[in-house]
């Protein structure tokens, strides 16, 4: 018989706000975290739950996916101002 661990309401929490704000992958926080299987995906379904019957929640939770949709872009855009940056330089050893 499978024993259930209990996990600290503060650190499912932690650990869902890493999921859907910063994207990291159910499989990497499950490993990190010494999570059973299933678990993760078990809190991310109850979670779904929740936002349907909680607006704040729904509402914190809207805003980790736009935060994270936006780190996204960001660093999209950090790496296209990088390669300009060198296709500048490239282009001024040309003429010169």
């Amino acid at each position: 018989m499978k024993k259930r661990r209990n996990y600290e309401p503060e650190l499912r929490d932690q650990i869902l706000r890493l999921h859907l704000e910063e994207g990291r992958t159910q499989s990497s926080l499950t490993k990190e975290y010494g999570l059973g299987q299933g678990t993760l995906s078990y809190w991310l379904k109850q979670h779904r739950k929740e936002c349907q019957s909680n607006p704040q929640l729904k509402e914190q939770t809207d805003a980790y996916e736009e935060n994270k949709r936006l780190r996204q872009e960001l660093a999209e855009k950090e790496k296209e101002i990088a390669f300009l940056k060198k296709a500048a330089a490239f282009f001024a050893k040309e003429i010169e």
